[in-house]
């Protein structure tokens, strides 16, 4: 199918939700469906219905919510530029885990030693070693 044939074919379902419409309210909401979908006075379940009806409105969701991701992330780079601390530490946890950057957290026992684990079984249908099923005693 050709772009314009998919235009052609989206452009009306009996309903009043075009693509045009859906792609008016995607662009205003800018790539929030339920945003989207107030504009429209629909459901969002209802806007999703219409969404894969519209491959036209589909790669219009797409395109605007990849904007927005790239305005946040320019607005992120500007604070990293600026020297702001918390979004050099937040860029490099999220980005930049290859060279090293993560948050671990190691759980030991007391005094760095081993765990120890204990399992109670509480009226499990299934029977631990040892134990009656359903009763958790012996």
């Amino acid at each position: 199918m050709t772009v314009e044939h998919l235009k052609k074919r989206d452009m009306k379902n009996g309903n009043g939700i075009t693509a045009k419409r859906q792609i008016d309210a995607i662009i205003e909401a800018q790539g929030y469906a339920s945003k989207a979908a107030d504009i429209l006075g629909i459901s969002r379940t209802s806007f999703y219905t219409y969404l894969n009806k519209y491959p036209t409105a589909q790669q219009a969701l797409a395109d605007t919510r990849e904007k927005r991701h790239e305005y946040v992330e320019s607005k992120l780079m500007l604070q990293i530029k600026n020297d702001n601390l918390t979004a050099i530490i937040f860029y490099l946890k999220t980005q930049a885990k290859h060279l090293g950057y993560v948050e671990r957290q190691e759980v030991t026992g007391a005094d760095g030693d081993k765990l120890k684990i204990e399992v109670e079984y509480v009226n499990s249908p299934i029977a631990a070693p040892g134990v009656s099923p359903g009763t958790g005693e012996d």
